[in-house]
């Protein structure tokens, strides 16, 4: 748990804390970013903001250990001019504000990414329940409490690698198993950001980590995210039901709203009366990639892509995972979210990103004859992502 004490202070004090720390000669990120606003202690743990930049200075992605969370992520538009593609806060004080404030942004997340239903599975003979802080379900770990809101150890590499440590206990939000897991930033290929995940366990559990990067490649985060071309190489999904929990379903995007195998603008089908876009108010569905075949991904294969027609970025996915979930910022700029100032000084509107996030099926635990998410003691897991950045 994270040290309730610092927490209601960052809480209470809100941004006026982090404002009084800066100095108008402090230097900013590409992203406009003031560093000395993440500066904290969190659970008695320093808290910072990490800066990577490629050797050219075309790309910058910054990344606070609070959660794993890239807080931007700087490319060059058509016209060379650099933008901030990502949403998010410019302060740790809103991220650590999970009551006022609560978002998984940009955060690494673990140990279980997306739903569980009913919290609750079983390992061989053993059944386990975990925290249930989405309705009757787990939903990324337990939220709150799971690892997207605890403090990683950092060590930057170089100008390009950032390695995150966290370790987890037996136990956490009902999870078996003490484990090592190590998140690694990288920037490579030029305008490429790499993303793998490690862990190691002692005694059998599960996990299932991704990145949950919100992208607007217009970089404008005052206007929903219709224009976004999206393409997903996949041709089945699965179906799931009002609380976002997998029917057990495989079935073919063919002749649905689902189907983004040829490419167009997000807004195309967004409002459909497909049931599936109905019940989420949009798209917040797992996607069965055609880059896994015979239990095994390939990572050298584009899984999914997005592109802004307005700034001519172009943004390509790669994965060993065998889904990636779609996720339209459904719950975006509704009710009292619509009122959160975040970075760049705006408020949200509903669909105002879309979120690519590798991972195994959602309720994998519950589906044994989906991937499996089971970590055995002697194991080593690997997942791996990577975004690469163009223009075009």
């Amino acid at each position: 748990m994270r040290n309730l004490k610092t927490v209601f202070a960052v809480a209470s004090m809100g941004l006026a804390m982090f404002t009084a720390c800066s100095s108008p000669m402090q230097e900013t990120t590409l992203s406009g970013l003031d560093p000395t606003r993440f500066d904290t202690l969190i659970n008695e743990k320093p808290v910072k903001l990490y800066t990577l930049r490629n050797a050219s200075g075309t790309m910058e992605v910054c990344i606070t250990n609070y959660g794993g969370r890239v807080v931007s992520l700087v490319v060059p538009d058509k016209d060379g001019k650099l933008t901030d593609v990502v949403l998010g806060f410019d302060n740790i004080a809103q991220y650590a504000d999970t009551l006022n404030s609560p978002s998984d942004y940009g955060s690494s997340v673990g140990r279980y990414a997306n739903r569980i239903k009913n919290g609750a599975f079983k390992l061989g003979d053993t059944a386990y329940q975990l925290k249930q802080n989405d309705g009757p379900n787990c939903l990324h770990g337990g939220g709150t409490t799971g690892w997207m809101n605890q403090v990683y150890d950092a060590k930057q590499i170089g100008d390009s690698i950032l390695k995150l440590t966290i370790i987890a206990e037996d136990g956490e939000n009902g999870f078996p198993g003490k484990m090592t897991a190590i998140t690694t930033y990288k920037i490579v290929n030029g305008n490429t950001l790499d993303i793998t995940w490690e862990a190691e366990t002692d005694k059998p559990t599960i996990i299932n980590q991704t990145n949950h990067n919100y992208y607007n490649l217009s970089g404008d985060f005052t206007q929903a995210a219709y224009d976004q071309v999206l393409y997903v190489n996949a041709d089945n999904f699965t179906p799931s039901d009002k609380l976002y929990i997998p029917t057990g379903e495989i079935k073919p995007v063919e002749g649905t709203a689902m189907d983004f195998r040829t490419p167009h603008a997000v807004g195309d089908s967004i409002n459909s009366q497909f049931d599936q876009i109905q019940n989420a108010t949009g798209y917040d569905h797992n996607y069965c990639l055609n880059t896994y075949k015979d239990g095994k991904g390939d990572d050298t294969q584009v899984c999914a892509s997005l592109y802004s027609p307005k700034t001519g970025i172009f943004m390509e996915m790669f994965t060993n995972e065998p889904g990636v979930q779609v996720y339209s910022g459904n719950f975006q700029g509704v009710g009292r979210d619509a009122t959160i100032i975040r970075k760049h000084g705006v408020t949200y509107p509903k669909h105002v990103s879309i979120c690519l996030e590798s991972q195994k099926f959602p309720d994998s635990p519950n589906h044994p004859e989906w991937a499996s998410p089971v970590l055995n003691p002697g194991e080593k897991y690997f997942s791996h992502a990577a975004y690469k950045f163009s223009v075009k």
